[in-house]
């Protein structure tokens, strides 16, 4: 039983959620229409699957939707839509993917009824979880949701400021954890056959001493371009559970894909 709780405390970063500091997420631009075509690698920088990237305004509402092709009939798509006043709002998520062209896993979160769902393909079949999840309208979020989050709160975590969070993830029950927020230094990557530099941002899950024991939980890393303004350049972490591999997103999918590296003490551009 001990071991069931502390294996449900383990959770990839999907999700998160302003911590007790009682601030929802201030919005100091607001999100319109994008198309891009991001790659999705492996942890080396080799290509695994191309990306679509589409994002647009419908009935005053924010749509995200981003899909991935890996071939051979393995799909997978993420999907989220926000309200974007007064304050930034996450309405819903969900992350499916396809192998051999058959669902293998689906999980969704409807922030409305706070409620999340999960489905996953095993050795006895498809099994499905059903859970309530502790959700705060303007608190919380999953998916892309923590991308437009962590955009948000870029000034206070460059400046040193560490904000605490939570995760709702998957494994596969749905789970909520604490994490918490950092600004890790200026980096410059190699991406498309260009150096670019980024801001990277660390999600630490704050798993008890003793959970830590019995999972290992790694954090998520993600790169908001410098100077400003400040958008999605990179993304590293695993894709759905936290056993699963770590993958790096690019924003540009041609070309080397290389790892991040200090840029080093200079002076930093804004």
């Amino acid at each position: 039983m001990l071991f069931k709780i502390l294996k449900g405390v383990a959770l990839v970063l999907i999700g998160f959620t302003l911590s007790a500091f009682g601030l929802a997420v201030q919005r100091l631009d607001f999100e319109g229409t994008l198309h891009g075509f991001p790659a999705l690698r492996d942890s080396a920088g080799k290509k695994l699957a191309d990306g679509d990237f589409s994002q647009w305004l419908e009935s005053e509402q924010l749509h995200v939707r981003i899909r991935y092709d890996f071939g051979r009939g393995r799909q997978i798509e993420d999907k989220s839509v926000f309200r974007q006043r007064p304050r930034l709002i996450q309405d819903a998520w969900s992350f499916r993917e396809l192998r051999n062209g058959k669902l293998f896993r689906e999980f969704s979160v409807d922030f409305s009824s706070r409620s999340a769902t999960a489905k996953k393909l095993e050795e006895s079949g498809l099994k499905e979880w059903s859970d309530k999840v502790d959700v705060e309208p303007g608190l919380t979020f999953a998916g892309f949701g923590f991308t437009l989050a962590v955009k948000s709160f870029r000034e206070r975590l460059i400046k040193g400021e560490r904000i605490e969070l939570r995760a709702i993830g998957f494994t596969p029950k749905p789970r909520v954890v604490s994490v918490e927020i950092s600004h890790g230094g200026l980096d410059q990557m190699e991406m498309s056959s260009r150096v670019l530099r980024g801001d990277r941002f660390v999600i630490h899950p704050k798993i008890p001493w003793i959970a830590e024991l019995f999972v290992d939980v790694p954090d998520t890393h993600i790169w908001l371009t410098n100077p400003t303004p400040a958008s999605f350049l990179r993304w590293e972490g695993p894709i759905a559970e936290p056993k699963d591999p770590i993958i790096r997103v690019d924003l540009l999918p041609g070309g080397q894909s290389g790892p991040a590296k200090p840029v080093g003490t200079g002076r930093r551009r804004r």
